[in-house]
């Protein structure tokens, strides 16, 4: 497979941050993938009553269905179009899964923000970890149903074209970039932008750049709702300093951010 996505669709990644890929892996591979949650969880499926609370956190799953869900061909050969051959870890645990119920109840989680990529002073405190210029560590924000989405399921809110301005404040900040909980404080100041929510099939990958602003929801639908938010790593730092033009799109759309 040479490539996934056409040069107009690249476009659209580098402006929105974002791009949408559906049939990224199969329903019988997500619903393998529910199952185990389920029983981790100590929930029953089929009686609503055992869904109390309105978030369930699990997480670093590395068995062969959550593996294989995020290497499918596909999957590997946008990887490579968006941030370049030989330049991400292939994805080996599936991190975290924030199992969102039908819930009045307020989850507590649903500000808007940036995923931190490398740590702080304290490794094992994740409200520490930072986000540098260069994105160390991250190649992309990635978003995984594993169920079916619809606009009351608790779909992901996102800023399109947001990244964009992380890029530029976070051009101003050093290689030691900015906190996870002080790049959320600037937030509030960006420009008002386009918000879309995150809807799909079982089976559908949100590819984001790792600038992206987005937000949970509370979940005001009828079914859980299965999602997982592993990061694509990245070998060392992104190369925003190269004199032969050949930039990925993750990076050019960085540059450009800056150009603007």
């Amino acid at each position: 497979m040479e490539g996934v996505f056409n040069q107009q669709q690249i476009e659209q990644f580098i402006t929105n941050g974002f791009i949408r890929v559906d049939n990224a892996f199969d329903a019988a591979l997500a619903e393998q993938v529910r199952s185990i949650l389920w029983k981790d969880m100590g929930l029953d499926p089929h009686d609503r009553s055992t869904w109390t609370k309105p978030v369930v956190r699990l997480g670093w799953y590395s068995q062969e269905p959550f593996v294989h869900a995020a290497n499918t061909e596909v999957l590997r050969c946008a990887y490579n179009q968006l941030v370049g051959e030989d330049r991400w870890v292939p994805v080996r645990a599936m991190g975290s899964f924030p199992v969102r119920f039908p819930s009045d109840m307020d989850p507590g989680d649903t500000g808007w923000h940036v995923d931190a990529s490398f740590p702080g002073a304290d490794p094992h405190d994740f409200m520490s970890y930072r986000v540098n210029f260069r994105s160390r560590g991250r190649a992309l924000l990635m978003l995984f149903l594993f169920s079916d989405v619809g606009e009351r399921d608790a779909p992901t809110k996102i800023s399109v074209g947001s990244h964009r301005d992380v890029a530029r404040l976070l051009s101003k900040e050093g290689d030691d970039g900015l906190g996870f909980m002080d790049l959320a404080r600037h937030l509030d100041r960006f420009p008002k932008r386009e918000e879309i929510v995150a809807v799909g099939k079982a089976g559908t990958v949100f590819l984001c750049h790792p600038f992206l602003v987005h937000a949970a929801q509370p979940h005001r639908g009828t079914e859980p709702r299965f999602l997982a938010q592993p990061a694509l790593s990245l070998k060392g730092e992104l190369d925003l300093d190269r004199v032969d033009g050949k930039c990925a799109p993750v990076e050019e759309a960085i540059l450009r951010a800056l150009r603007e």
